[in-house]
């Protein structure tokens, strides 16, 4: 028993006294170790902070500075949207206006091709291929080359509004992507170590696989303001052409219109100078009908007057026949009886031969006042269509500028 409890054995004192100087020794070189770790230690926290200062600072300013690449952009994409949108809008108005121009020949078309056909009712030797039906012609003419231009001319506008459409919805796209990415930009300026917005976050160390270069950021936005104000180019100079085609075309059409109607009023005023003039000619075939129709009449008695001294005549010399033996002479009388038994026969021949004459020439008169009335009804008949059914159809239109 006495064995097992045996005491451990005993150092000796320069054991006891090595024994401490290794531990004080020990313990100098921990602390020295140790204290020149919370030296490094505060040096490399000093440090990481300053640096973790600097990169955050130098990140807000890069945040910063993005965000006023973004405010330019959407600017510039804002300035060219609005002055595409003022643009469209005024090419609508040009379009409206086309429209309208268009639509406002339609019935100075009709008319002249109704005036045309009016004409053609003319009759006789008025239906003439006149100086009224040239210009009417040309008219239609003008009017349909008009037409078939305003019509290319709107389709050319309409085409520009998709165009400018199309523009108008990647500038508004870009636009709308703009507003995203500055809104996110914005709140990651405005996030401090202290929100408490802020959070880990998993797998953010990353370049995303669909990402973009910063120049072919710069590039699809530029390429945008581009086509937008090649748009508005294309815009401001197809609505210069539109205006010098409405008022070119206005000015063609009004100045052939009042052609027309010149030479539609010189030919209704040559028309009612030849009526009058067959008119008076009319009454002077008139007069000269009563005038033969007395000379007639004048030859019929004068014929009729001749009847009496032929039956004298004639009932003298039938009487002196039965005169007897030799009173049955050849005397004066005789023959004078004679005589004026032949001058009166050829006196009523000449009458008659005259009055065949008058009856003929006065045939004749007749035959030329029917047909001075039928010439006289010609020339209404061209007056009435001319002056009634085409020249005050033509004023009614109103041709005004478009």
């Amino acid at each position: 028993m006495a064995k097992l409890l045996q005491a451990p054995p005993k150092f000796l004192l320069p054991e006891w006294h090595i024994a401490n100087k290794s531990q004080y020794s020990s313990a100098e070189s921990q602390r020295a170790r140790s204290e020149r770790l919370v030296a490094e230690s505060q040096r490399l926290v000093d440090e990481i902070e300053k640096t973790t200062q600097r990169t955050q600072s130098d990140v807000n300013k890069k945040i910063e500075q993005r965000l006023d690449e973004i405010k330019f952009w959407k600017k510039e994409l804002d300035d060219k949207l609005d002055q595409l949108i003022k643009e469209t809008e005024v090419l609508f108005t040009f379009r409206t206006r086309l429209e309208k121009a268009l639509e406002s020949c339609q019935e100075p078309l009709y008319i002249a091709q109704k005036c045309l056909m009016y004409r053609e009712q003319r009759v006789g030797i008025d239906l003439v291929y006149d100086e009224v039906d040239r210009e009417l012609a040309k008219e239609v003419e003008v009017l349909q080359g008009v037409i078939s231009l305003l019509q290319r001319t709107l389709e050319e506008t309409s085409e520009q509004l998709r165009l400018n459409r199309a523009a108008k919805y990647h500038l508004e796209k870009d636009l709308k992507d703009k507003f995203v990415a500055l809104t996110i930009d914005d709140f990651c300026s405005s996030l401090t170590n202290n929100n408490p917005d802020i959070c880990y976050a998993r797998n953010v160390v990353r370049i995303e696989p669909n990402s973009v270069s910063v120049d072919d950021w710069v590039d699809f936005s530029n390429v945008n303001v581009e086509k937008a104000d090649k748009q508005r180019n294309n815009t401001l100079a197809l609505e210069a052409l539109i205006d010098r085609i409405l008022s070119q075309t206005a000015n063609d059409l009004r100045k052939q219109f009042e052609t027309v109607n010149l030479a539609l009023q010189n030919r209704i005023k040559e028309t009612k100078d030849a009526k009058d003039k067959l008119a008076m000619h009319l009454a002077k075939v008139m007069d000269e009908i009563t005038s033969q129709e007395n000379n007639i009449a004048a030859l019929n008695k004068a014929i009729l007057d001749k009847e009496g001294p032929a039956k004298v005549a004639q009932t003298r010399l039938q009487s002196r026949s039965h005169r007897p033996n030799v009173e049955l002479c050849r005397d004066v009388v005789q023959y004078r009886l004679i005589k004026e038994v032949h001058e009166i026969t050829s006196n009523v021949g000449r009458l008659k031969d005259m009055l065949a004459q008058a009856e003929a020439e006065l045939k004749g008169l007749s035959r030329r006042q029917l047909s001075l009335h039928e010439e006289i009804q010609v020339k209404e008949n061209t007056i009435y269509i001319d002056e009634v059914l085409c020249l005050q159809m033509r004023r009614s239109v109103l041709h005004s500028d478009f």
